[in-house]
């Protein structure tokens, strides 16, 4: 409960992320009918870089920033186009704002799609309720995400995607995504889910992926990108999304992204990216 994501809004896991959530979002508008998003984890929405809590541990400097000052161009520019404008449109003179998944998403909706945010937190529950203020397209809760979920499924627009992206602060956190997915997949079978996860523990991680493997759910795509080596003692080197029932271009576009993301966010020898699947159809 005490996760502030102030200190690292915009760093170099929050734009692979939100690209992820970003393309998923544009192929859902491919078709007429209406969706749902639901972001288990929402945060308050949006954040200040200029705030003194951002300006101490400015993770974003090697994060959002490098990618807007040169971004990536060809098919891959067209990709993260969406989601580089969004950040554009906050700033339109210098880079002082970041916005959190549901203002992402938010901002990506049609006229008759919805959003539900979940987030337990107190202050962050506030500042989203005060974001989101008299939106109709917008449900805030203060709920338990993990608990909450279930309740939440199917939508009545009975497609959308759910989005689960917990704070990782606490012991047994990929157990509990396991577990939820399960949960929720019995309800929403049809719902494209999407996980983040920290690159940190490699034995917790290859743990994760084989208790996924085991549930039977398919497809399951893994997309991962790292900066560095692991070390030890661990620390995060990478960023990691599991996408259930991904849309069929998305491993292809996420080849095409992740390879010209990779030299804006690290120079080093040891970094790389994989797109590979957890279990496939």
């Amino acid at each position: 409960m005490n996760y502030d994501h102030l200190f690292h809004a915009g760093n170099f896991a929050d734009v692979v992320k939100h690209i992820i959530l970003t393309r998923i979002i544009v192929y859902l508008q491919r078709k007429p009918a209406a969706f749902r998003v639901i972001d288990t984890h929402a945060g308050a929405g949006s954040f200040d870089l200029t705030l003194d809590r951002a300006i101490r541990n400015p993770e974003w400097k090697e994060g959002i920033a490098p990618v807007l000052a040169d971004p990536p161009g060809g098919e891959a520019g067209e990709l993260v186009a969406p989601y580089l404008d969004l950040i554009e449109a906050m700033n339109l003179e210098e880079l002082s704002a970041y916005p959190g998944s549901p203002l992402i998403a938010r901002k990506l909706l049609r006229a008759h799609d919805r959003l539900s945010a979940m987030e337990l937190h107190p202050d962050a529950a506030s500042g989203l309720k005060a974001l989101f203020d008299g939106d109709a397209h917008v449900k805030v809760m203060q709920l338990d995400g993990y608990e909450a979920l279930p309740a939440q499924l199917p939508p009545k627009e009975k497609r959308g995607l759910v989005l689960i992206d917990p704070p990782f602060e606490e012991p047994g956190e990929f157990d509990r995504l396991v577990n939820v997915l399960i949960k929720a997949h019995r309800h929403f079978s049809g719902g494209i889910y999407a996980l983040w996860y920290p690159l940190k523990d490699e034995a917790g991680v290859a743990e994760f992926k084989k208790r996924l493997n085991q549930t039977g759910i398919a497809p399951i795509l893994a997309s991962e990108l790292w900066l560095r080596a692991p070390s030890t003692p661990p620390r995060l080197f990478g960023t990691g999304m599991i996408v259930v029932n991904p849309p069929f271009v998305l491993k292809d576009e996420l080849d095409q992204i992740l390879s010209a993301l990779l030299p804006l966010l690290s120079s080093a020898s040891s970094a790389g990216f994989a797109n590979a699947w957890v279990r496939s159809e």
